[in-house]
């Protein structure tokens, strides 16, 4: 009995087309694509690519000027004036440096990359979030903590810029236009002026490789992040047009502040210029110095020329914060309680009972969630099922609640 072997012709399954009708035919696992679709899919990725570039390729009157850029920060950030006006020159001459350099021009501007000083919880990490909203150029942040010399344990200098990659989605033109925010860059601090018999993997040696990212080279980056493997294919990334934003606490530079100012001295005239410094907030006076003493090495900061800080929260910026913003911290607690139907509400001076046990904690914004969070635990565990219709935070249960906390940590202590 004689068969037919001869098979039916493949068909697209994007245009239905037959492989006789196209110059050849691409097979996967559960279709076909011909010729023509194939040069179709790269023109139409090719113009969204062109599409995106667009967006970056505005005028300058197109930009968002600084002034404006402040008045955003100023709707979810209180107070810092200071550094909001460094943050918004900074991201606004970012952008005229992306339109210089489509442009033939003698003058080329270099780019300032910034490092901000402040203590915990005053908004440095709260800042470059809410920065990142209104930016058109991919924007990414990243914990200096974890980044270790190549060969060691921890992340690599390079998987910064993969997770800018990432947020690129693997465009590597757009990469190059991005923003980086490095967190917690005093954690990499030299951890000491003599020499060791251990190598300072996670600190001076990190701050070496940052050297070649911040004044722009091209860096062979691991697509996925994580340590280079011999045989896995690298991205080149050109880190010249990159703008670096670092932050820090520096916890404990006041004292270097402060000797620089020579504020112990003896005689008359140095007790008077003494007098005209604010030693309730010394960080308005850092200078590079300070931070070269502190442990940055000085090619670090010599390419981070713009230097400002952030002020200590006082009480009436943290009552502030603690109301105020669209997402402020009593407002989250009452959205959590009105999805169990319960009405919570708080009583003023609890509010001021609040504050003054974040200022004698010394925790700065952060020091706010965790005093409220502590006072509220015990109705977030009995409303649930008790169904209450109201709940109302008086002064008398709030100090109850953190007193008996404090009671059970010296108990467990």
């Amino acid at each position: 009995m004689a068969t037919n072997s001869k098979k039916a012709p493949r068909v697209c399954s994007f245009c239905d087309r037959s492989e006789h009708d196209t110059d050849y035919m691409v097979s996967g696992l559960n279709g076909n694509i011909c010729d023509l679709c194939i040069e179709q899919a790269y023109q139409i990725t090719q113009e969204m690519r062109r599409g995106e570039a667009k967006e970056l390729a505005l005028s300058i009157d197109d930009l968002p000027k600084p002034v404006d850029i402040k008045k955003f920060l100023d709707d979810y950030v209180i107070g810092q004036d200071d550094a909001k006006r460094f943050l918004s020159v900074s991201v606004y001459n970012h952008y005229k440096r992306l339109l210089q350099k489509d442009r033939k021009d003698d003058v080329e501007i270099e780019k300032s990359n910034i490092i901000m000083v402040g203590s915990t919880g005053t908004g440095k990490t709260l800042l470059a979030r809410t920065i990142a909203r209104l930016l058109r150029v991919p924007f990414t942040i990243v914990d200096a903590t974890v980044l270790t010399e190549a060969g060691y344990v921890g992340e690599d200098i390079e998987s910064i810029l993969s997770r800018l990659l990432q947020v690129a989605n693997y465009n590597v033109a757009e990469a190059e236009r991005g923003i980086v925010f490095i967190d917690e860059i005093d954690k990499i601090a030299r951890k000491g002026d003599n020499p060791s018999i251990t190598r300072d993997v996670s600190g001076e040696g990190v701050q070496q490789g940052l050297l070649k990212l911040l004044e722009g080279s091209v860096v062979n980056v691991p697509p996925q992040g994580g340590r280079k493997h011999p045989d896995q294919k690298m991205i080149a990334v050109n880190t010249k047009d990159i703008l670096f934003i670092c932050g820090g606490a520096f916890d404990g530079i006041e004292k270097r502040i402060a000797q620089r100012l020579n504020t112990h001295v003896v005689g008359y005239s140095a007790v008077r210029n003494a007098a005209t410094i604010d030693r309730n907030n010394l960080m308005q006076y850092i200078a590079p110095q300070d931070l070269r003493s502190y442990g940055l090495i000085p090619e670090i900061i010599g390419r981070m020329p713009v230097l400002t800080y952030l002020n200590p929260l006082d009480r009436t910026a943290l009552r502030a914060i603690l109301t105020e913003p669209k997402n402020s911290i009593i407002k989250q607690y009452i959205k959590l309680f009105e999805m169990d139907h319960v009405k919570l509400s708080f009583q003023d001076d609890v509010l001021e009972y609040i504050v003054d046990k974040a200022i004698e904690f010394k925790l700065g914004a952060r020091g706010l969630r965790s005093i409220v969070e502590t006072i509220m635990m015990d109705a977030m565990f009995d409303a649930p099922t008790e169904h209450p219709d109201s709940l109302v935070v008086t002064l008398e249960y709030a100090r109850a609640q953190l007193e008996k906390a404090n009671l059970a940590r010296l108990q467990t202590a």
